[in-house]
């Protein structure tokens, strides 16, 4: 028997705020001293009074923008009851029927061209909990409860079961931290648990076309608190298998709560699946609901910026690049703005004043020409570099100009490919001018005639083999030679001229 699997995330995202969502506490709480970031509001205290942070509610609202949800005119934030130790109110401060962002939709790029929209439920806002840290305390097993964490505004982005595969969540979950990463509102670091997974996971039997239903199983497996896409591609996978093997056994896969064991890759079970009326949910009495005027929402709409889908069609229209090169470049936004800026320095060289970033250019040459050769670089050499040193693009020495300085000396035949790359390593470790590093290293090419007829000649009578090839009608022969040059000058020799000079002394 086949079965189809029907899967819905719920992503969890820590925004970045400077300010917890309820209360003035510092939200930038990674690796600070335990229970150093706390106030009355964030550990609960009796008679202490939540305050919405008016920043982590316009992130929240973007991201519904960016989504491409509806956002309702009015939202209201609800109390979700449960006790756990790591909640010290006793109950948390989320919403339930009125989140801030409903009726979205995010188009994904399966299998070559085919694109497949994943509707989004909801995206809502609440309050993180405190993190329980298991340990041992003179010689006896404990678990102790840093609350620095409680509080930080955390977004939550509730899909439709739409996804149906394991390469669907994975890219969902990419395209996600992607768009939140150019809008600014996280850094979703997994590392540091900014960005957090839940899977809700059933199997349908895969029908003909004629007995197809949209029914959902009765049934599902929700898998809490995976902390990266990598353990979310794994738990997915693991899960589907756990439930096919028991539905080919004949019995249904209990409807309960698993976690992810990292470390064995699988699931395990946790406690029963809890509905929303386990929750009690209420209207949280000390927050008025927020009613949103058009201008208001007007003015958040208005910061959305150039997103990932759009930038990369932009670069390959305006600059001719292929669907990889664009994907790859605009992967990170940091990369994009850093790629863009470079290719505008690079093109400002030849016509002064042209500017790239309003309009598609109008110039004599198609931009790509100087587009394609840019690409090379910042997706070969720069992007190698920062992974060898395991840097972060923002930590980097090396601005946009200076590469696109290098690469006009290129052109104009100052220094050849294999210099560059030795100037480029000084550049990047540096940020050092190229024509300065050229000057002190004494890299620049030899491009007086005469010194390099010097040098030919001297080829030319130590490999007298490689002249009598030549003669003989050999093309790798004329290669040969002029390598030899280039090893004589020690990379220094201009190629073309090196060429010119050979074939010049042996027709003499």
């Amino acid at each position: 028997m086949k079965y189809t699997p029907i899967i819905g995330l719920e992503v969890h995202v820590e925004l970045k705020t400077k300010s917890k969502m309820f209360c003035s506490c510092s939200a930038d709480y990674f690796g600070a001293k335990p229970n150093t970031h706390t106030c009355p509001i964030c550990l609960g205290l009796p008679g202490s009074l939540p305050v919405p942070n008016k920043k982590a509610i316009e992130f929240c609202v973007l991201t519904g923008m960016a989504l491409n949800c509806q956002i309702p005119k009015i939202s209201k934030f609800d109390r979700k009851n449960y006790f756990y130790p790591d909640l010290p109110k006793g109950y948390q401060i989320s919403q339930y029927d009125q989140p801030f962002a409903v009726k979205g939709r995010l188009e994904l790029k399966v299998k070559s061209e085919k694109f497949k929209v994943i509707r989004i439920n909801r995206v809502h806002l609440e309050e993180d909990t405190g993190k329980l840290i298991h340990a041992v305390v003179d010689g006896k097993k404990c678990t102790l409860i840093d609350f620095n964490r409680a509080g930080v505004p955390l977004m939550e982005v509730v899909t439709e079961p739409d996804l149906r595969s394991v390469e669907e969540v994975k890219l969902f979950a990419r395209k996600l931290r992607q768009i939140v990463r150019y809008l600014g509102v996280s850094e979703a670091d997994m590392e540091k648990g900014e960005m957090r997974f839940e899977a809700n996971i059933s199997l349908r039997k895969t029908e003909n076309r004629e007995q197809r239903t949209e029914k959902l199983p009765e049934y599902k497996v929700e898998v809490k608190n995976i902390n990266s896409i990598k353990f979310l591609e794994k738990a997915v996978s693991f899960e589907i298998e756990r439930q096919k093997a028991l539905l080919e056994k004949g019995r249904t896969p209990i409807q309960e709560t698993r976690g992810w064991d990292e470390k064995r890759n699988k699931t395990f079970s946790q406690r029963g699946k809890e509905e929303a009326y386990d929750y009690r949910y209420f209207p949280e009495p000390d927050i008025p609901p927020i009613v949103w005027t058009k201008k208001s929402l007007e003015e958040i709409r208005a910061k959305i910026p150039e997103l990932p889908d759009e930038k990369k069609s932009r670069f390959k229209d305006w600059f001719d690049l292929n669907d990889y090169e664009a994907s790859v470049l605009t992967e990170d936004k940091f990369l994009a703005n850093w790629f863009e800026e470079a290719l505008r320095a690079y093109v400002q060289t030849v016509w002064p004043g042209t500017d790239i970033g309003r309009e598609k250019p109008k110039v004599p040459v198609a931009v790509s020409a100087f587009a394609k050769p840019m690409a090379k670089w910042v997706m070969g050499e720069l992007l190698r570099r920062v992974k060898e040193e395991r840097l972060r693009l923002e930590e980097i020495s090396l601005s946009p100009v200076r590469l696109a300085e290098l690469l006009y000396l290129l052109d104009q035949n100052k220094i050849s490919p294999s210099q560059a790359k030795k100037v480029f390593g000084e550049m990047f470790k540096t940020g050092q001018k190229p024509s300065k590093i050229i000057e002190e290293k004494g890299l620049s090419l030899i491009t007086n005639g005469e010194e390099m007829r010097i040098v030919v000649r001297r080829v030319l009578k130590e490999n007298k083999k490689g002249v009598a090839d030549l003669k003989k009608g050999k093309k790798a022969a004329l290669g040969f030679l002029i390598g030899q040059v280039m090893r004589a000058t020690q990379g220094k020799a201009e190629p073309k001229l090196a060429k010119e000079l050979l074939l010049e002394e042996l027709r003499d």
